[in-house]
């Protein structure tokens, strides 16, 4: 098996002796080649070489970001069958697509798994969502939640931690112009619903940026079926409470008459007069006034 280890050096659990560790291990079981990653983009552009030069396996080492850039590598010409398997080796703060593969996300035992996985087979099918031409793992987003990224992403100086999302959560929240929402989110099952605050696309359930903590948001999304929505129609404190606590509860399903959600959809159109903040996989796009998101199934095969 040839494989290609990418690793993003900035990402905040890697570090030198770690990936020397993680590449002898992998080594050990198949014909290995490290890339560095060193500049934004990096990782895909490695990742589609490898693809191209008909590797069988790439292993993101870093953050979601790096996963992000590897996944969009790797189909960068489309779903084919002959695109290489994804394993994923965490190294970022939060790490959310391997925690919602069930994944661990300590390195040491990542890169146990991967070489069992190696071994024995074992992969995962997994269906991804498009926000246009970019392939996202786990969520996107335009409104409040890509605000948030964008106050982490400011913040690079210093440890993605929950604390300081949430701190940019609460500062974000302060800046949102509550009486005038922006958004219309069109889906294929009626009219466009208008007069909208923010809009979560998720590709599976749960996810989370809160350490261990899930959140809840589309409980009927899974990488096995279409996206979920959640929109709000408002951004008063008690909606937002209510749903904050719904979100965080075990077991719980958001509802209320201020939350736009449906789960298992095939595509979602998000409009806006006004350019908003768009986020994938916690990674900023810029400002977009017009975006669609698809549900691609079974897209990739990840070592499990």
């Amino acid at each position: 098996m040839r494989a290609l280890l990418v690793v993003n050096p900035q990402a905040t659990a890697t570090s030198a002796a770690g990936r020397d560790v993680i590449a002898h291990a992998l080594a050990s079981d198949v014909k290995l080649d490290v890339v560095e990653t060193s500049y934004r983009g990096h990782a895909a552009d490695a990742a589609a070489q490898a693809a191209h030069d008909g590797f069988d396996l790439v292993v993101a080492h870093g953050g979601d970001g790096t996963v992000n850039e590897v996944v969009n590598g790797l189909l960068s010409d489309g779903v084919r069958d002959d695109v290489p398997m994804l394993g994923v080796v965490p190294g970022g703060s939060a790490n959310v697509f391997a925690r919602a593969l069930g994944l661990p996300v300590d390195p040491v035992e990542a890169t146990h798994r991967l070489l069992l996985a190696i071994e024995t087979g074992a992969r995962r099918r997994v269906g991804l969502g498009r926000a246009d031409d970019r392939w996202f793992t786990f969520n996107a987003g335009m409104g409040w939640d890509a605000d948030v990224v964008a106050g982490v992403e400011r913040h690079r100086d210093k440890k993605a931690t929950p604390l300081l999302y949430a701190r940019m959560a609460a500062t974000s929240y302060f800046k949102l112009d509550h009486g005038h929402p922006k958004l219309t989110v069109h889906l294929p099952d009626g009219e466009p619903e208008t007069g909208l605050h923010l809009a979560f696309v998720s590709n599976t359930d749960p996810w989370t940026y809160l350490g261990e903590k899930p959140l809840r948001i589309n409980p009927g999304s899974s990488f096995e079926d279409g996206l979920g929505v959640f929109a709000l129609r408002s951004v008063g404190v008690p909606t937002v409470v209510k749903h904050v606590w719904q979100i965080l509860r075990p077991g719980g399903s958001p509802q209320g008459g201020n939350l736009l959600r449906r789960d298992d959809v095939e595509w979602i159109r998000v409009t806006c007069a006004e350019p908003v903040r768009l986020q994938v996989d916690g990674d900023l796009l810029g400002e977009r006034t017009d975006v669609r998101f698809m549900s691609v199934p079974a897209a990739l095969s990840v070592a499990v």
